[in-house]
This record gives structure tokens, C-alpha cells and sequence, in this order.
């Protein structure tokens, strides 16, 4: 079999259904695929403009790909974003999940290093002291103590090594950059995700409800932006067992002020971790305040919180209370606590 027949009709303008993309799909992960068309392929797909059944079909392929992660049984929130937008902002997303677990949520949060950004999820958690576990025993007791881990995307998905040279080579976002945040290896009911897409938010809403989320919310920030953004208007939907409803809404309508995306730039990891750590030890800032919207909207989208504004109470008070940072303390030293028995093992 050979991507060229796929490849000639999305050219054509035409979308694959489902079971076509699943099928195109096991060839993009089939080692005996060439690189070049991988590379055809995903840019005929990102010129032509992605569908909802066409990223669902991919998602579960790369899934069912990934390794098994034996977790704790409850209900894990994802808050991770689909990137490429390009505007170099600090790692809301990451930093969000370290308040949402001071809000007593398990968060299994799926990430990967830089794409597009300066900075990726995995970067400014090396920079923090954070190890980038491969061991699934070690990720499952993370979750079941700390309530709290990090998928480095590249350790659940061993496939994806291949991919992700063609991906580098294209050097913009593709298809893998909207399947993502819906690929990790943990059961998720409930997620919260950013795309860089507003007119696509009520697909991708549809591809989280074809994928099985009960409850989930999608955003699209001002310029495009894969997070809630305080500057103008944020573009939502909100999934709620099967039910999808659009809103737009802005960060004075949740009473925090407007603030230009300018002032949310973010820099090297290192940067990026001392941002992440003030904020955490309650710092107030532009940064402080872009992660109470997006952390309230993840309480939110979790359903602890009836309203967005009671959401962005539970994150400050996740912050405010030390709690938020007590989880990133309690990461870290279970991390260096696995490097110093590495060499040992």
C-alpha cells in the first residue's frame, strides 16, 4: 500500500472519511513508508484544510499506537494546548496544571518539547529540575501520590521519532499539531484544549466528543492564540455529553483587565521557570493572571467549578494558599529522587 492515492485526493480537494484517514494513517506509521511522501501527504492535508473525522481517524491510529499507562482509577483532566501559534508566550498551559492539582484534580499532561515556540512544555520542566520520565511505573506513582504527572509525548509515543523528522523538516504546523493534545495514553473524561484555529473550535469539539470526552472545552485566544488570552476576545465551545455549545467571551467578562499579548512573552526555559515559580509562590502579574483564566477554565471544564468566575476563584486560591507550588516542589524532588537512584539500579 502507498500514501499516493490519499495524497491525490486530498489534492483534489476532497476529505478522507474516517475509516480512509485510519487506513492513510497506519501507513504514516509504518516504517516502510517513505519520509517524502509522510511529507506530501501532511502538507496536501494542511493546504487543503483538516476536518473533524479526518483528525478523530488519526487521533485514535496514533492512540492505539502509544504504550499502556497502568493509572489510579479516577477522572484525569489534560490541559494541553495544540501549539503553533507562534506568539512566543510563557508556558501557561504547564503552569495552569500545577494550580489545577493544588485544586485537588488529577492531571495527566500530555507534552512535548518545542515546535514553534521558544520554549515547550518538556523544556521549561527540564529547566525546573523536572526529569522527563520514561518509566510508566514511575508516571502511574506520580499520579497516585502527587495527583500530578507529565507525558513527555515522545515517551509514549516511540512511533512518532520517524514522524517527527518529517515534521521538523516541514517546519510548520500539520494535522499532528491538532491530534496531539488528543493522543494521551491516559483515559481522559473530561479535557480543556487550546487550538490555534478559532474557526475550527466547534470541530474540534466534535472530534473530542467522536473520541469520548464526556465534558470538554475548546479555546481559541485573540491572534489565534492556543490558550485563553486576555486580549480581546477568546472564541469557546463547550461539550457537555453531547451537547456543544459556542460562546465568546473576554477576560473583563470574568473580571480580570485586558492585558496585550505583547506582555505575556515568554523566553528560554530557564526564563520561563523563574516566571513559573514566582508565579506559583504568588507573584502578581500579567502572567499571574493569564493562568487564573486558564486554570479557572480548566476547574471549569473539569465541572468543580458551576461558572468560569468560581474557577478563576479556585485557581487563586490554589495559588495564594501554597498549594499549587507545593506541587511543583513535591515533582521536582520526586524527580531528582529517581536520578540519584538511577545509577544505582
Amino acid at each position: 500500500m502507498s500514501l499516493l492515492p490519499y495524497i491525490e485526493q486530498i489534492e483534489r480537494k476532497e476529505h478522507l472519511v474516517f475509516e480512509e484517514m485510519q487506513q492513510a494513517a497506519q501507513l504514516i506509521f509504518n516504517e516502510q513508508t517513505p519520509k517524502e511522501q509522510i511529507a506530501f501527504f501532511l502538507t496536501a492535508m494542511s493546504a487543503k484544510g483538516e476536518t473533524a473525522h479526518e483528525v478523530a481517524g488519526l487521533a485514535s491510529v496514533m492512540k492505539s499506537h502509544a504504550v499502556a499507562v497502568d493509572v489510579p482509577e479516577g477522572i484525569y483532566i489534560d490541559n494541553c494546548g495544540t501549539g503553533g501559534d507562534g506568539l512566543q508566550s510563557f508556558n501557561i498551559s504547564t503552569t495552569s496544571a500545577f494550580v489545577l492539582a493544588g485544586g485537588s484534580i488529577s492531571v495527566a499532561k500530555h507534552g512535548n518539547r518545542k515546535v514553534s515556540s521558544a520554549s515547550g512544555s518538556s523544556d521549561v520542566l527540564e529547566a525546573l529540575g523536572i526529569t522527563l520520565l520514561p518509566n510508566i511505573e514511575q508516571t502511574s506513582e506520580l499520579l497516585k501520590q502527587h495527583g500530578i504527572a507529565f507525558l513527555h509525548a515522545p515517551n509514549m509515543h516511540p512511533k512518532l521519532k520517524r514522524i517527527g523528522e518529517v515534521r521538523q523538516a516541514i517546519g510548520k504546523p500539520t494535522i499532528f499539531n491538532l491530534v496531539g493534545p488528543l493522543t494521551n495514553p491516559v483515559p481522559l473524561k473530561t479535557q480543556f484544549v487550546g487550538i490555534n484555529r478559532p474557526t475550527f473550535t466547534m470541530d474540534y469539539a466534535e472530534v473530542l466528543h467522536m473520541l469520548g470526552r464526556e465534558r470538554a472545552i475548546v479555546v481559541s485566544g485573540a491572534q489565534g492564540m492556543d490558550e485563553a488570552s486576555l486580549d480581546g476576545e477568546n472564541t469557546f465551545v463547550l461539550l457537555d455529553r453531547g451537547d456543544m455549545i459556542p460562546f465568546k467571551l473576554r477576560a473583563e467578562d470574568v473580571g480580570l483587565a485586558a492585558q496585550p499579548l505583547s506582555a505575556i512573552r515568554g523566553g528560554t526555559p530557564a526564563e520561563n521557570a523563574d516566571i513559573m515559580r514566582d508565579l506559583l509562590k504568588g507573584k502578581q502579574s500579567v502572567y499571574f493572571d493569564t493562568v487564573l483564566l486558564n486554570a479557572g477554565i480548566g476547574f471549569f471544564a473539569y465541572g468543580l467549578a458551576a461558572t468560569m468566575k468560581e474557577g478563576i476563584d479556585m485557581a487563586k486560591d490554589s495559588i495564594l494558599s501554597g498549594r499549587a507550588y507545593e506541587k511543583l516542589e513535591n515533582i521536582v524532588a520526586y524527580s531528582q529522587k529517581q536520578m540519584q537512584e538511577e545509577p544505582v539500579k
